[in-house]
């Protein structure tokens, strides 16, 4: 068993050497320069796949959550989603996969109505609901793109 451990952890070495040495990760700063201080990446690269961080409905020029409850922030989101992928030169059609988090699970069928509006392609999907999302938020998507 210990041998069996060795190798495996050998070849996760090489596996890993292998990855690092063919594919670069960009670290994206920011297209909001309200964000540039932000702890954390609005999207990383590496490859051909972009790893956006977590939209919720906040209009980027006031800082705020926008007002009108699950279909506003949902729209919001998918718009903040669109203008990181833009600035990627990217669209909603590269879209692979979408995480979404719902402050409240009752909202699913009314975030549904104005997802599949966007998102005609089908990206594979999970979505669940926790309490306490940022900014007090309804909803947050995090999605994975391709070029």
């Amino acid at each position: 068993m210990k041998n069996i451990l060795i190798i495996a952890m050998v070849l996760l070495g090489v596996l890993q050497l292998s990855c690092e040495q063919k594919n670069s990760v960009i670290f994206h700063e920011s297209h909001e320069l309200k964000k540039a201080n932000a702890p954390f990446s609005d999207a990383v690269e590496i490859d051909n796949l972009f790893f956006l961080s977590g939209q919720i409905g906040m209009d980027h020029s006031t800082r705020t959550l926008v007002e009108g409850g699950i279909k506003a922030e949902t729209l919001q989101t998918i718009k903040n989603i669109e203008a990181v992928l833009k600035h990627h030169n990217l669209g909603l059609e590269n879209v692979i996969k979408c995480t979404v988090i719902l402050s409240d699970i009752n909202d699913f069928a009314t975030f549904n109505e104005i997802y599949i509006q966007y998102f005609k392609q089908k990206p594979s999907r999970t979505t669940f609901a926790a309490s306490g999302l940022a900014a007090n938020a309804s909803i947050e998507i995090e999605v994975v793109a391709f070029r």
